[in-house]
């Protein structure tokens, strides 16, 4: 499939929150527990220059898709262990086996976990995606994609700490599909996600990216249970340990090994797992009931499982059409449904089995939560559409995150969790990397709570004869009397 512009993706980028657990010991790569989340924001990417050849899979319609993915996360709530560290210019991969009467098959879907932690600044990471047919080092590449921020996106985050899934597939109607073919004759295929571009990259193996400006790929916390199918391709440079080039968890040193399987995972269908006659359509647009090898044999079109000439109109072009001035769905041919307005969902669709207009649950910023809407509108006022048929009802939208600042301490929280631990939250957007965030015009206001109160007193009181800045109101070098006189002679509300 030529790597040009007319490849039509779908690229689906799933958003989730994530709150830092705690940060082990230093290595190589350094693993930070995060507890997630997930929710969703979708991007659909077409091609827009019809082919002269429609390809011949509509069969792929009625051949189930296979999942295969080596972690044992399901994308969803719980603890995943961002893997700090990640060099720009790295791949991170994952090889998966195939029955070998299955091939040739049609990759669906690549998905992969890319997280923040505590990072101060929204971050941008360039990346990319490869497919082989068999492994890294010894495949073959059948496509590679870069995001460009046109076709598809950069990997954007805001400060605190998120989650981005990466989810890319191929438009089913464009002509140019990723199939594997098991020429490699290895039976498994493999798909690799590259950093290719660091928000801060930092120098290999000598200053790791920093955490508090880029976000980094997840492994799973059960434990690694693949090692010889967990991929890896390490940059290169002087002071480089690990080795460089592709290898497996395997072969990877032990001081540089992550201890889960990397968060990944990813779809096939066999092509040709329905050999029961459908309808043939040939260039002349006549009719013949073959099974769908015989009909790509023949050069025919092959369409959905279970349609007959006796029933089918070869080049009719009918299905379904979705009418955005009435909401309904018809069922004409394409040209019927432009002059109508509508939008034509593609030769053999059905009113039945299309949602034309779908609406949900849809998450706003400030974390609260409108609905039903549609995709369209919840994305035109900055929300995360939560899914079709989602409800606000049963839908948890993730809280927005400010400063929460204390007596001597400011921390990134929700503002539920600021007023549990007795903090003064500063509204959301608002971050501790702002070295004034919590300054105050009432500075004998000790633990931030807006009043001048015995916890104040208990606060200079605690520090007496210490040099604690922040407690030495007075300036004299030394917590005492003078300071306690300063807050009882403010005592009251902050104005």
């Amino acid at each position: 499939m030529p790597l040009l512009v007319t490849a039509a993706l779908c690229s689906i980028i799933h958003s989730v929150d994530l709150q830092p657990v705690k940060q082990p010991t230093s290595s190589r790569l350094i693993p930070i527990p995060v507890e997630l989340a997930p929710r969703s924001l979708q991007a659909t990417f077409r091609n827009v220059t019809p082919s002269d050849n429609p390809p011949s899979d509509t069969l792929l319609g009625s051949c189930p898709s296979v999942p295969v993915a080596l972690t044992d996360s399901d994308f969803g709530n719980g603890q995943y262990i961002l893997q700090a560290g990640f060099a720009q210019g790295e791949s991170l991969g994952a090889t998966y086996a195939v029955p070998a009467d299955q091939f040739p098959i049609k990759i669906d879907v690549m998905e992969v976990l890319f997280a923040t932690s505590n990072a101060t600044q929204e971050t941008t990471t360039e990346w990319s995606v490869t497919v082989w047919d068999g492994t890294p080092a010894q495949g073959i590449q059948v496509a590679h994609f870069e995001s460009d921020n046109s076709i598809l996106p950069h990997l954007v985050m805001p400060p605190g700490s998120s989650g981005i899934i990466i989810s890319v597939s191929v438009d089913p109607n464009d002509p140019d599909q990723i199939y594997i073919y098991n020429e490699s004759e290895m039976n498994m295929f493999s798909i690799a996600f590259t950093v290719e571009q660091h928000n801060s990259p930092g120098s290999p193996c000598i200053t790791s990216p920093p955490t508090s400006s880029n976000a980094f790929p997840c492994t799973d916390t059960s434990g690694l249970q693949f090692p010889n199918e967990n991929w890896i391709q390490a940059v290169s440079g002087s002071f480089c340990i690990c080795g460089t080039g592709w290898m497996t968890f395997q072969d990877f040193p032990s001081l540089c090994t992550p201890s889960g399987d990397w968060v990944m995972r990813s779809s096939y269908t066999p092509v040709n797992c329905n050999n029961d006659p459908a309808a043939c359509c040939f260039s002349d647009n006549s009719c013949t009931d073959l099974s769908p090898q015989e009909c790509a044999v023949f050069g025919g079109t092959s369409q959905s499982a279970g349609t007959t000439c006796a029933s089918y109109s070869c080049g009719s072009g009918n299905g379904a059409c979705c009418v955005p001035s009435t909401g309904a769905c018809v069922e004409f041919d394409q040209t019927t449904c432009e002059v109508v307005g509508g939008t034509h969902m593609g030769e053999g669709t059905s009113c039945a089995s299309t949602t034309c207009f779908p609406e949900g649950a849809c998450c706003l910023i400030d974390g609260t939560c409108i609905g039903p809407v549609s995709d369209d509108d919840c994305l035109a006022v900055g929300g995360a559409f939560m899914g079709d048929s989602t409800s606000c009802s049963t839908t948890s939208c993730p809280q927005p995150i400010g400063a929460c600042c204390g007596s001597g301490w400011c921390l990134d929280l929700t503002n539920d969790d600021c007023t549990a631990v007795g903090g003064a939250w500063q509204g959301m957007q608002t971050f501790c990397s702002d070295s004034s965030i919590c300054d105050s015009d009432c500075p004998e206001d000790l633990d931030g709570d807006g009043v001048v109160n015995v916890n104040d007193i208990l606060a200079i009181v605690g520090s007496w004869g210490s040099s604690n800045s922040n407690n030495d109101l007075d300036g004299s070098g030394i917590v005492d009397t003078g300071d306690l006189l300063a807050v009882i002679g403010t005592w009251g509300p902050c104005e």
